[in-house]
């Protein structure tokens, strides 16, 4: 019996599964500027009593310097424990009264909150009273900032004997150099012990502006609604300037290696260097690319010829992050010590071969089948879409990108890819980070090495 109801059930199942895909197909964002010139994208959806808004301010860690390497990270998160006339206390007594959620993020470019809620008048206004009050009156107590300088200062004492951790930092160190894109998010020992009230506060004095500042709602929510609460957000923020641009990237013509001694079992590896910018028009050609070489999991050749046939690793992945200037292009993976080598090798030579031949058409259209396919799994939610949106305004990419990703993915070419990769991934200049492995021997092979 189960086997006659098999075929209609999935049947069943794909039309109920397109149905939701193309519910959310043609999303209508709409996008203004409020009267002290913040940005704001909309999309309504009033099928559930639910609002989410995101507010995002150039404010991450490349606005850090390095003596006061850890300043935004700090500040973006004390201001959530105390503003206004809330105690850190009362902000989460007052967010559990009426079921909201507030959380904040944090990265290189953009420091921000997310906030949920029920999108009843009352509910909706306490909450965004309160978001608006850490966004603007932030307390920054004097006994709350030693607590969280002590606890960061921990965190970063512990990363500092993991080899994962260790290898991202020294990774990000060496493709950026002086940049302050090399700066650690969360900081130094030496430079967070040294903060205090005033730096936090001449930081949010100087980030944390109107001008600097994008909205983004998603949900049950009208368009004027949504023009009242965002005015609500920015109207005790100084109107101020947009934040001046990051400083170019420098790509260094020539790459190295620098090996990382730990007792770790096994040996971590980075490979990379600074490639794409987040409006890059060879955008879609590299992720597209990127699917076939090391991010599309079982399916991509760095998996299947390090791990499948070689048995170096139990995974490894390459990845694109576009930033306002070069993000990176990256190679990683975990190896047994005494097959480092080995594997950094193995891993050049699939690069190599990738840059001289590209994908086989049967590989490029697994690659756009997958990501197409999986797409609507990426916009199935009010809060997935909202971090599409908070990503659109912030970098002020066009409001259809959502609705035109497949048919800018199924539009790659095999020459596309070639193209792309071959203009922005350069062998020679690659760096590489390796911890826990063993130096190259004198006389061995030492060519160098260093979207999501």
């Amino acid at each position: 019996m189960l086997a006659k109801l098999l075929p209609s059930l999935l049947a069943s199942l794909l039309v109920a599964f397109l149905s939701a895909a193309n519910a959310w197909a043609g999303l209508n964002i709409q996008q203004w500027e409020t009267t002290q010139g913040a940005r704001v994208l909309l999309v309504e959806n009033h099928d559930l009593p639910m609002l989410d808004i995101s507010v995002d301010f150039a404010a991450g860690s490349v606005r850090d310097s390095r003596e006061k390497s850890g300043l935004a990270n700090l500040t973006r998160h004390l201001m959530m424990l105390g503003a206004g006339v809330y105690s850190e206390r009362d902000i989460a007594e007052k967010l559990a009264d009426i079921g909201a959620e507030m959380s904040g993020r944090f990265d290189s470019e953009r420091a921000g909150f997310s906030l949920r809620t029920l999108s009843g008048k009352a509910e909706r206004e306490q909450s965004v009273t309160l978001l608006a009050a850490v966004m603007s009156q932030p307390r920054f107590d004097a006994a709350v900032l030693e607590r969280e300088k002590a606890r960061v200062v921990a965190g970063l004492e512990e990363a500092a004997t993991k080899p994962e951790s260790i290898g991202a930092k020294a990774f990000q160190a060496s493709i950026y150099g002086e940049h302050p894109y090399a700066l650690n998010e969360a900081g130094e020992v030496d430079t967070v012990k040294k903060l205090r009230q005033p730096d936090l506060l001449a930081f949010h004095r100087d980030f944390y502006r109107a001008k600097n500042m994008v909205v983004a709602l998603m949900g049950d929510v009208s368009r004027n609604e949504a023009e009242a609460i965002a005015e609500s957000l920015a109207a005790d923020l100084p109107r101020g300037e947009a934040a001046q641009p990051i400083a170019p990237v420098l790509v260094k013509a020539q790459g190295e290696e620098n090996t990382i001694p730990h007792h770790a079992t096994q040996s971590h590896l980075f490979m990379g260097m600074p490639t794409i910018k987040r409006e890059d028009a060879e955008y879609f050609p590299l992720l597209v690319g990127n699917y076939v070489l090391g991010g599309g999991g079982f399916d991509s050749r760095l998996m299947q010829s390090i791990r499948q046939k070689k048995g170096l690793a139990y995974s490894v992945y390459s990845y694109f992050m576009p930033m306002r200037e070069l993000g990176p292009f990256q190679i990683g993976l975990q190896t047994k010590r005494e097959a480092t080598r080995e594997a950094v090798q193995t891993a050049r030579s699939e690069l190599a071969a990738y840059l001289a031949e590209g994908p086989s058409e049967a590989e490029l259209s697994q690659a756009k089948n997958n990501l197409i396919g999986g797409f609507p799994l990426r916009i199935d939610s009010n809060r997935k879409i909202l971090e599409y949106l908070a990503v659109i305004g912030f970098y002020a990419l066009p409001l259809d990108w959502l609705d035109t990703y497949s048919a800018k993915v199924d539009a790659v070419t095999r020459d596309d890819i070639l193209r792309a990769f071959r203009a922005r991934v350069k062998p020679e200049a690659m760096m590489t980070v390796i911890v826990g492995g063993q130096p190259e021997r004198t006389g061995e092979e030492g060519d160098v090495e260093g979207v999501r």
